[in-house]
């Protein structure tokens, strides 16, 4: 097997994504025949009121067929012929003075998997010329407000604006060698940070110095991007699932001691590619009884998830053995009370597990194709952002959780029907816990999977890494 860095040596595969894209739109019924697939960069923007550019992230569908990063570029690809042109800006002496030289042709070519390359300017009689090839009766397949004002599709016999999104985001779903490659390198350099943030957390007096550590780490290994903003939840905030704050003293203000646990999801993101990885680790260097307890039940539900997973598997079922664990684990506590099938059913367990199990990753943290159905009545599905059965090759967060947040759970507390489920007695000795989530990142194949997350997250090296 090659390693990661032999096999990211290579070229992004852009012209294989070009005809999966192409083979997509030809088995949903569209004439390729003479087709044409149309994409545009991210346009160069300026903050408001400012003269520099806003940060810079490339347009996926875009990368995803040219693998290239630069701005103001473009790109066509001749199904007929299997030609794919890349047009990247020429030279602006204005901007050469503060920028230096863009990148050539000659050397793009050298870069990027594309057959040509030429500038931007040089775009319309480029589109024309293929649309003459086919006696001006191809079809240019393109993005809604994705197209220029100068760019003419004139030469076109039709434009066909209803479906290339849609073939990109499904066909990204599967990843190639070359992807896994890169997800597998965000989460290496991802791993070192969350060590980095773990240990920094031990003399760390506020959220924010925690951060530093993990961001700083992943720039210095070459994630200069991050996948989201990091979520570094202390104490209780840890039961808000994407806190944001970042910005609260470790010392508790009541007790004058540190807080309960660390709830760290962050991950870096590397040439576009995403890492997502939560871990969960106590502040004094040794988890509370309450706490051990939780995180033990959360890391069962990961395993008994993994256990289920192989291509075809229904992820909607990969969730129900994790909340069927969770179910176990709160009942063996004394937290829930009644039968495990009752409880499943009546969907109790929902006040401490509320979201999905996970999403797919990709070149976007909740990547596409997951056919999500946020109108599902049903409380234990609705937030699942995957739906459906898993194909080999597809790459997906496992993320359980077990959280006591009393905005969530006080409604079942004050419910006739569901109240008698948990005891209120036992659930007070663990609203310190806040919450746990323990995420890994996982390769699907043909008879299991492989986890390409190797940060630590036994709960002896989380009380190792932190003390």
């Amino acid at each position: 097997m090659a390693s990661t860095d032999s096999i990211l040596a290579g070229k992004y595969p852009a012209k294989a994504h070009a005809r999966k894209v192409a083979e997509y739109l030809r088995h949903n019924g569209q004439n390729t025949q003479d087709g044409v697939i149309y994409l545009e960069a991210q346009k160069t923007r300026m903050i408001e009121d400012n003269d520099e550019p806003v940060p810079f992230r490339q347009r996926r569908p875009f990368f995803y067929l040219s693998g290239c990063q630069l701005p103001d570029s473009y790109l066509a690809y001749d199904i007929k012929t299997d030609e794919l042109t890349l047009f990247i800006p020429g030279i602006d002496p204005d901007s050469v003075i503060w920028s230096g030289l863009p990148l050539s042709p000659e050397e793009a070519l050298q870069i990027y998997d594309v057959d040509k390359v030429s500038t931007t300017d040089k775009v319309n009689s480029a589109l024309a010329s293929i649309a003459s090839s086919s006696g001006n009766k191809a079809t240019i397949f393109a993005i809604p407000e994705q197209v220029s004002e100068d760019i003419s599709f004139k030469p076109f016999s039709e434009t066909n604006f209803s479906i290339l999104k849609k073939a990109i985001e499904d066909s990204r779903v599967v990843k190639d060698e070359y992807e896994i490659a890169l997800l597998r390198k965000a989460n290496d350099i991802s791993a070192k940070a969350h060590i980095a943030a773990i240990k920094a957390a031990g003399s760390a007096q506020n959220e924010r110095e925690i951060e530093g550590a993990f961001i700083a780490t992943c720039i210095a290994n070459g994630c200069r991007e991050q996948s989201y903003h990091p979520i570094v939840a202390s104490g209780t905030s840890s039961a808000t699932l994407h806190y944001q704050k970042n910005d609260e003293n470790l010392i508790d203000p009541v007790t004058g001691t540190k807080k309960t646990n660390i709830l760290l999801d962050a991950g870096g993101e590397y040439r576009t590619y995403c890492a997502d990885i939560t871990r969960t680790f106590p502040l004094s260097g040794k988890f509370t009884p309450e706490s051990r307890q939780i995180y033990d039940i959360v890391l069962d539900m990961q395993n008994k998830s993994f256990e289920q997973l192989k291509e075809g598997v229904q992820w909607e079922d990969v969730h129900s053995v994790a909340h069927r664990t969770a179910i176990k684990g709160l009942l063996k506590l004394g937290i829930l009370r009644g039968s495990e099938d009752e409880l499943f059913d009546k969907r109790v367990s929902v006040a401490f597990f509320p979201h999905g199990l996970g999403h797919y990753l990709g070149m976007d943290t909740h990547d596409t194709g997951g056919n999500a159905n946020y109108n599902d009545t049903d409380t234990m599905f609705r937030y699942l952002r995957v739906r459906g059965r898993l194909p080999a090759g597809s790459v997906i967060t496992v993320e359980p959780g077990v959280y006591f947040c009393r905005f969530i759970i006080e409604p079942f507390l004050k419910s006739a029907e569901l109240s008698k489920y948990i005891d209120a007695d036992v659930l007070d000795r663990y609203w310190a816990v806040g919450g746990v989530r323990i995420e890994d990142n996982v390769v699907i194949t043909r008879d299991g999977y492989e986890n390409l997350t190797t940060a630590p997250k036994t709960a002896a090296e989380m009380e190792s890494l932190s003390s």
